[in-house]
């Protein structure tokens, strides 16, 4: 299987060091915009050649690990240059308006998936084998793929030991404006709540374990995570009006010195972490 990623950074990267591993996988090649990104991505051996975007339309599968509008310009350039065998796997954090815009022609040839891995990094350096280990992998509107296509799919990810779930596009969007998307907001207004401090070096050399946890997501890319918000900005302003909700709450126990309530609520969020062991 002759395998070509679009998008050689922290996602397409490390991908690239999983598939390695797969016996079934004999060339893995690469195709970046970014010059000194195909340079680091050579020189840190992440895949075996650079190679021009209409060659992609010979290989057997195309992974496009890019932002969302590159994979749907992307998708839009593949338009009747590929063959029916073709397999494309797009890695884009928002589905729907994905699955909404590619061609009719090659529907069948695509898989939307999203891989429910990552970290603030970018770039090839960022890149690490055991990325995507035990991880979650969702498959969205997979019956709208072709038989070979699913297979094809499920045999790469099982294969660098991904957990497989399933669910539609405008689902996986929904689910993701509240335990992805929101996070974000929220640790970009933590992080500028804290710069927006007079003594906020102080604040800073104080800040332990929680602050860093609840802070790292805002050393994420603002050009990736802006387009992110905007394909998915009817899910995220839900999320969002649900969470103000929430904290508007807590904000009125603590306020008016009702502690059992608080703890209440203190209780029911423990609950979460039963959901995940």
């Amino acid at each position: 299987m002759k395998i070509g990623i679009v998008g050689l950074g922290l996602m397409g990267g490390s991908l690239a060091l999983s598939l390695r591993k797969l016996s079934f996988v004999s060339n893995i090649y690469g195709l970046d915009h970014n010059v000194e990104h195909q340079k680091e991505a050579i020189r840190l051996n992440l895949v075996e050649k650079l190679i021009e975007f209409d060659e992609l339309c010979r290989l057997d599968v195309i992974i496009l690990a890019i932002p969302v509008n590159g994979v749907i310009k992307s998708l839009q350039s593949l338009d009747n240059k590929i063959s029916e065998t073709t397999t494309i796997i797009d890695l884009g954090s928002t589905k729907e308006i994905i699955v909404n815009a590619v061609p009719s022609s090659i529907r069948k040839n695509l898989v939307a998936a999203h891989p429910m891995t990552g970290t603030e990094h970018n770039g090839p350096s960022a890149a690490f084998e055991g990325l995507y280990k035990d991880q979650v992998v969702v498959l969205c509107d997979l019956e709208d793929s072709g038989t070979h296509q699913q297979e094809t799919a499920v045999r790469i990810f099982s294969g660098i030991h991904m957990r497989l779930s399933y669910m539609h596009a405008h689902e996986h969007d929904r689910h993701a404006a509240f335990i992805s998307h929101m996070p974000h907001v929220i640790s970009y207004s933590i992080a500028n709540s804290v710069l927006a401090q007079e003594d906020k070096y102080n604040i800073l050399a104080m800040a332990a374990g929680g602050f860093r946890s609840m802070s790292r997501l805002a050393k994420s890319s603002p050009h990736m995570w802006e387009d992110i918000f905007k394909q998915n900005k009817g899910n995220l302003l839900d999320a969002i009006e649900t969470f103000q909700t929430e904290l508007e709450q807590f904000k009125k126990e603590i306020k008016n010195d009702d502690w059992e309530k608080v703890s209440e609520k203190m209780h029911r969020g423990n609950e979460l972490e039963d959901i995940f062991s």
